[in-house]
């Protein structure tokens, strides 16, 4: 115990770097359930969109999405997103997986779907970027 605690405080920096990165490895897995909703891959969200009719919502702004977006996405930039819930009301049953282009701006999406009373809804982990790392199509 006396050795545990002479290593701490001899290399104090280099156990609070320890303690911040497991802070953030624990807050990546567990965060997005405290808030409500989950992060799912491409190749899940595929299989979700293919077997589970689940929806897919494009947050990113209009020339973002012009430029490519996944097949059949319904768009509502993220700040339009409040004022036009009413046009997601249809989906409220379906799983929703909502995408942007790096996974930022769709995870306050979700949490705003969640606030509104939306159940099953998810964040595509590293959007529209790691949809196309995947080697999967956006069309025009």
């Amino acid at each position: 115990m006396e050795q545990t605690l002479g290593f701490v405080s001899n290399n104090l920096p280099l156990f609070g770097a320890l303690v911040v990165i497991l802070a953030m490895l624990a807050y990546n897995l567990f965060g997005a359930r405290l808030r409500g909703y989950q992060s799912t891959s491409p190749s899940e969200a595929i299989r979700m969109i293919n077997h589970d009719d689940a929806v897919v919502l494009d947050v990113r702004e209009d020339g973002e999405y012009q430029n490519g977006h996944i097949i059949n996405a319904l768009h509502i930039p993220q700040g339009h997103l409040k004022t036009r819930l009413k046009e997601l009301e249809k989906y409220r049953d379906k799983a929703i997986i909502v995408s942007c282009r790096s996974g930022s701006r769709s995870g306050q999406a979700c949490a705003l779907l969640k606030k509104e009373g939306f159940e099953s809804v998810y964040n595509l982990a590293g959007g529209v970027m790691a949809w196309q790392s995947a080697s999967l199509p956006l069309v025009k």
